[in-house]
């Protein structure tokens, strides 16, 4: 009776023992570790917002702002200068960010395929901030600005080695939400995306109303 419960007591710490060589390579490494990809967390993330309404309005907005306004615009060649044309749609992408001020917007910079791909880094940095810096100038907080990105000649439009107009650009992207707005704090994302659809309606119907008279 006792051997054979020895025997299964050794039985169980070997398997125990291969278990753990299974999964850790190191006697000191923290409990864990060898699992945690730095992934934990993101599945609660993604159903906090969907279930807050983040994702969908943000998604939402996003569509609205390019349906009504130019989200690109574009440069010449090996130039990160604003043309006329550029300056103009940036304009109209102030007013409309201007509508919104619990949302937050994202530039990113590109390039074509004409030159190395540490230049076309910079200059699609540059690029990206020649547009944030006119938006700031029409009036737009620098902080609703996030980050500028840099995707360089990665990303192009039109899949050509020579100098392509439309591959030399910067977007303009809805990002998120600014998180310590009053609005957004408590929720009314449909508010806040959807709030001057009635009023905008009823401004329109009041200029084409006729008086019937007898």
């Amino acid at each position: 009776m006792t051997a054979t419960l020895l025997k299964l007591i050794a039985a169980s710490a070997l398997v125990s023992l291969t278990a753990c060589g299974t999964y850790s390579t190191s006697w000191d490494r923290e409990l864990g570790s060898e699992v945690d990809k730095g992934q934990f967390g993101n599945a609660t993330m993604n159903n906090t917002l969907i279930q807050t309404g983040q994702m969908s309005y943000t998604v939402a907005l996003a569509e609205r702002f390019s349906a009504e306004v130019p989200d690109t615009i574009n440069f010449e060649f090996n130039s990160a200068e604003l043309t006329p044309e550029a300056k103009e749609i940036l304009r109209r992408q102030a007013n409309f960010i201007k509508q919104f001020p619990e949302v937050r917007f994202r530039v990113y910079g590109h390039t074509d395929l004409v030159g190395s791909a540490a230049y076309n880094q910079r200059l699609g940095l540059r690029r990206a901030q020649a547009a944030v810096a006119y938006l700031t100038a029409q009036g737009i907080s620098r902080s609703r600005l996030e980050a500028v990105v840099s995707y360089g000649k990665t990303r192009p439009i039109v899949q050509t080695n020579a100098p392509e107009v439309r591959n030399r650009r910067t977007v303009t992207e809805v990002s998120g939400f600014v998180s310590n707005h009053p609005l957004v704090l408590n929720g009314k994302y449909a508010e806040i995306i959807w709030r001057d659809y009635v009023q905008s309606g009823a401004a329109k119907n009041a200029g084409t109303e006729t008086t019937l008279t007898e």
